[in-house]
């Protein structure tokens, strides 16, 4: 690689898993910090330094505009880039010897706080010896189109972030999350009801505290994801959960009342975990709910997109006339995990003071990427991304419950799903009646393969059985991975003396042979 005119030797290597622009930004922020290139220093142009390290000038325009966002450089129209007279690690005093008092103080937690630290930590295992097998809500990361997703990025770097960002989300994305709405989900919405949020807990503490008072009570689904009653109950709301029939959750007027509830949380198209769609009379029923007591909805379609038979099923968003359902969706089990994006829409009631709310708390959602998500929408990418893995995800969940057929039949029965990302594995004739799948989740983990106990849904009595994500798998990669999970589930012992406990499958539970 030839030198550059600058007082230091950088080198970009074509074959290193690093891209070229980040390697350059690094070489330059390492010389800026250890004093090859002095405060004020002026850099050559972009195009002559491009010609010199042997890269295309994107390239170094990219490095260069990432540097001088962060404060290491600075640039101005007609003149030269130079670096900074004040670099942003002099905000920051030089480290010390690090003091280490004998008895620390024990802080005074608030109520939420004490109940957010006692909770069970997540363990996060290894990764599994099988590629993803079965990380639940990863999406397929073989199928997705990063050549493009680059491009786009890229573009948006050059673009540069707005001067104001925009606390609702990108005006771009908005507008690209409504056209694609009202054309793939027939959901009818403009822009300015559409809210992108950093997940579905922002939005639901965005919305318990705007719309409920503490103490306030919210229906949430039994079983349900865990995520949910925990942020609700961190904006200070009571979470009480209803049994999910096969048509869903119901509030019909036979069913059971709960005083007071005026939100509810569903998810209609696809229950998580156990895969029922609601049904129409509950949804009427949920509606005419809503309507009585001055309630709200949140439909979180985390999934709906993907259905293998048939068409998907319309949201309950479609039914709602009386303005009472908040749309939720995320681009994270769609697309990249990373992107941390998802979004509202809201009922026309509910726009302005959301977007007061919002010019109170400040933008939530990283702005970065929703600029090159709104392109990667308005140019067809999404829908066709959402085609190639709604037949690859059926093909891999056929693969997955036909090689527990052959492979597992006798420690775990499997029935197929009608949509979804993963399927539930309950216990079989061979599974031992004291284990816990709890503790079966555990070994799995051990061995390499991921499982999630389908016990750790209920607030109530356990229904045992293992959660298993398929869409992120390989076809290559499901038989192996389920001759391994059986091997295990044979020979794993109930690590507790007496074997009882939360998901272990009695005789009143254990499916019959």
């Amino acid at each position: 690689m030839a030198r550059s005119p600058l007082p230091l030797t950088l080198t970009l290597d074509d074959a290193a898993a690093t891209p070229l622009h980040a390697q350059l930004r690094e070489g330059l922020r390492a010389a800026i910090l250890d004093r090859l290139l002095p405060r004020g220093a002026r850099l050559p142009a972009s195009r002559v330094l491009a010609a010199d390290l042997g890269c295309a000038r994107g390239t170094v325009v990219l490095a260069l505009e990432q540097l001088t966002a962060e404060g290491y450089l600075t640039a101005r129209p007609g003149s030269a880039t130079r670096v900074a007279a004040t670099l942003p690690d002099d905000a920051f005093p030089a480290p010390g010897p690090i003091r280490r008092p004998g008895t620390d103080p024990v802080p005074n937690l608030s109520r939420r706080g004490t109940r957010l630290v006692s909770a069970p930590a997540r363990r996060y295992m290894a990764g599994p010896s099988v590629p993803d097998a079965f990380a639940l809500g990863r999406p397929a990361q073989d199928a997705f189109p990063f050549e493009v997703w680059g491009r786009l990025l890229q573009a948006e770097w050059r673009h540069g972030p707005p001067e104001r960002p925009d606390p609702r989300g990108s005006p771009a994305l908005r507008a690209a999350v409504a056209a694609y709405l009202a054309q793939a989900r027939g959901v009818a919405c403009e822009p300015d009801d559409v809210i992108v949020t950093a997940g579905i807990r922002q939005s639901l503490r965005l919305l318990a505290e705007l719309l409920l008072d503490p103490g306030e009570t919210a229906l949430v689904e039994e079983p349900g994801f865990p995520g949910i009653a925990q942020a609700l109950a961190s904006a200070g709301l009571r979470p009480v959960p209803v049994p999910v029939g096969p048509g869903g959750l119901s509030v019909s007027p036979t069913a059971a009342p709960v005083p007071g509830a005026r939100l509810a949380v569903v998810t209609p198209a696809h229950h998580y975990p156990l895969g029922h769609a609601m049904s129409l009379e509950n949804r009427l029923d949920l509606l005419a709910w809503a309507e009585a007591v001055s309630g709200w909805i949140v439909e979180d379609d985390y999934d709906g997109a993907y259905r293998y038979a048939g068409r998907p099923l319309a949201p309950l968003r479609a039914l709602d006339r009386g303005g009472r359902v908040i749309y939720v969706g995320s681009f994270s089990k769609l697309l990249l995990p990373a992107l941390g994006l998802s979004y509202l829409v809201l009922p026309r009631g509910l726009v302005a003071p959301v977007n007061q709310a919002l010019a109170e708390t400040g933008p939530a959602p990283p702005g970065i990427g929703q600029w090159a998500l709104a392109r990667f929408i308005e140019d067809g990418h999404l829908a066709g991304h959402l085609r190639r893995t709604r037949r690859l995800y059926g093909l891999r969940q056929e693969a997955l419950i036909e090689a527990a057929r052959r492979h597992a039949g006798d420690v775990a029965a499997i029935a197929p799903m009608e949509g979804g990302m993963h399927v539930i594995a309950r216990p079989g004739p061979a599974w031992s009646p004291t284990l816990a799948d709890a503790a079966a989740a555990a070994a799995l983990a051990r061995a390499g393969i991921s499982a999630v106990a389908l016990s750790a849904y209920h607030a109530g009595p356990a229904e045992p059985g293992l959660l298993l994500g398929y869409a992120a798998v390989p076809e290559r990669a499901i038989e192996p991975a389920v001759r391994r999970m059986a091997e295990v589930l044979r020979a794993a012992p109930d690590p507790r003396p007496d074997g009882h406990g939360r998901g272990a499958v009695s005789a009143r539970s254990r499916p019959s042979p």
